[in-house]
């Protein structure tokens, strides 16, 4: 079995190597990932039925510990091919890459998908090269790209007035779809379908799908893909089935194999909603009784929205008397009115329990590779100042 390491643009050349030969491989970033060796020992741990059609992805760690998950590379085709249709993909004829493509999002979406269908695949390094970026949106003709939500204020920083007509498909995951920037995005990709789709790395990654156009919500994923069943726990968990989910993950504790029958949990808290529709209510540590009032982290950010079109992100701490609490992290810095307008919404909207210990800012928001907020690195973030901060005791 081999280590495929992603050292940029080269790299597709041994995916395709890898993707067509028999042996499983695991592809893994060059920076930030896992040490190769332990890599290699998770690697040994896969029983022999499955060492060869196979591949392995590095989770993003959010539990805290890392896990090389484990898909079949005929399940990943048959969900390039079922994404195809449900996200009419027919006109598509190039895939234009922003992400890593050790992000399980990235990789299936965008390159895989551009193997099994036999359309035109280029890489970028994003927001690292924005010229080249801009370049390549420009030269874009039926194209589509994959972005999360906090690509939408760099595409307004980096770009300006431009706009991007040759880009037809605009998709979101991997974070809260950017509901309120939807005009943002219309004019940046005035030609451009958007789609919110949802999943986790164990789903391999992709659960439902819905058009930007059929909905209002942020919180609404839409309907599950043909075969994928969803349901909630009665403590609210997300759980899934799914004929394209991963078969297995390797952690510190060995390899964990993934029956065809088995609810697997998402990560996340949600409900059915209307028409076979799913909402999300969050994720599970962003959700949380404190004084007995239960705070929705996603919900506490959507208030704010009509005050703060910034971003924004939250991490927990305790409070001095050992209560569950947050902290609201805004990035850029709020103007003294912004803030005040923030507050107001807190005092006029929201129980005095689920407000923030305190409003942070910095001038930007600490991000993971694949642009998730790094919400471990929030309370050491460079230049953090505290705005505000509540009273207690």
């Amino acid at each position: 079995m081999r280590i495929l390491l992603d050292r940029g643009d080269s790299v597709t050349h041994d995916l395709e190597e890898s993707w067509g030969g028999p042996a499983t491989f695991a592809f893994l970033p060059q920076r930030g990932g896992v040490p190769e060796e332990w890599a290699l020992q998770a690697l040994g741990q896969i029983p022999a039925s499955m060492r060869t059609g196979h591949f392995a992805l590095l989770s993003s760690g959010s539990t805290g510990e890392p896990r090389l998950v484990l898909g079949s590379r005929i399940r990943a085709e048959a969900l390039a091919r079922a994404l195809h249709e449900v996200q009419a993909s027919e006109p598509v004829r190039r895939a234009v890459a922003l992400l890593p493509l050790t992000y399980s999002y990235a990789f299936v979406n965008q390159w895989l998908w551009a193997r099994t269908l036999g359309r035109a695949f280029e890489r970028t390094a994003g927001f690292a090269q924005p010229a080249r970026l801009a370049a390549a949106l420009d030269a874009s003709d039926q194209a589509m790209v994959c972005l999360v939500a906090a690509h939408v204020p760099l595409l307004e920083q980096h770009f300006g007035d431009r706009d991007f007509p040759g880009v037809i498909r605009v998709h979101f995951a991997g974070s809260r779809f950017p509901q309120e920037r939807l005009a943002t995005v219309r004019r940046l990709f005035p030609n451009a379908e958007i789609f919110n789709n949802y999943g986790c790395i164990e789903a391999m990654p992709r659960l439902t799908v819905r058009r930007a156009s059929d909905g209002d919500s942020a919180a609404d994923v839409g309907r599950p893909l043909p075969g994928v069943e969803l349901d909630a726990s009665p403590d609210g968990r997300l759980l899934f089935r799914s004929p394209y989910s991963a078969v297995g993950f390797c952690d510190a504790t060995g390899f964990h194999e993934i029956a065809a029958d088995e609810w697997v949990a998402t990560g996340d808290l949600g409900h059915r909603g209307r028409d076979g529709r799913w909402e999300l209510d969050g994720r599970s540590g962003e959700v949380f009784k404190r004084y007995g009032e239960k705070v929705s982290l996603p919900l506490l950010l959507e208030s704010v929205r009509s005050a703060w079109g910034g971003a924004g992100a939250f991490y927990r701490e305790t409070d001095p008397l050992g209560e569950p609490g947050h902290v609201l992290f805004l990035s850029p810095r709020p103007t003294p009115e912004q803030l005040h307008a923030i507050l107001a919404i807190f005092r006029e909207r929201l129980a005095r329990a689920t407000w923030p210990l305190r409003i942070e800012s910095a001038p930007s928001v600490p991000m993971l590779a694949h642009g998730k907020v790094d919400a471990g690195a929030l309370a050491t973030a460079p230049e953090r100042r505290v705005e505000w901060s509540q009273r207690l005791g």
